[in-house]
């Protein structure tokens, strides 16, 4: 009985112990941890400056993302599928818009050309 006795205060000390490291462990690192005020107190006036400039952008960022997060899961593909979709789409307007604008700003040169009097057969 008493190797009986020995094992459950080990038992016992080791819950314990385990209880004080997972919970003691999770609230010793939220007191020690700087809340965001704090952090901000302690930037250079400068860097506050640029932090609150800023603040707008990455909050409308932020909400540009999630609303595009919520439009993609409305897909029944997964949503990485929807965002590469969505993505390669981008890219073929931007490359669209750039060729419509290469052709405007050649158009515009030929008009100048003849505008000017020169000859159209060479192209620089």
């Amino acid at each position: 009985m008493a190797a009986r006795s020995g094992r459950l205060g080990t038992w016992l000390k080791m819950l314990a112990v385990g209880g004080a490291v997972c919970i003691g462990g999770p609230a010793f690192v939220l007191w020690v941890q700087p809340t965001d005020e704090e952090l901000f107190k302690k930037y250079n006036p400068e860097l506050q400056k640029k932090s609150l400039e800023r603040r707008y952008e990455k909050q409308k960022d932020f909400d540009d993302f999630v609303t595009q997060l919520k439009e993609y899961s409305k897909s029944d593909k997964p949503i990485w599928v929807v965002q590469k979709e969505a993505e390669r789409k981008r890219k073929e307007e931007a490359l669209r818009q750039d060729f419509l604008d290469a052709e405007e700003a050649k158009a515009r040169k030929e008009a100048m050309r003849k505008e000017s009097g020169l000859s159209s057969g060479s192209d620089s």
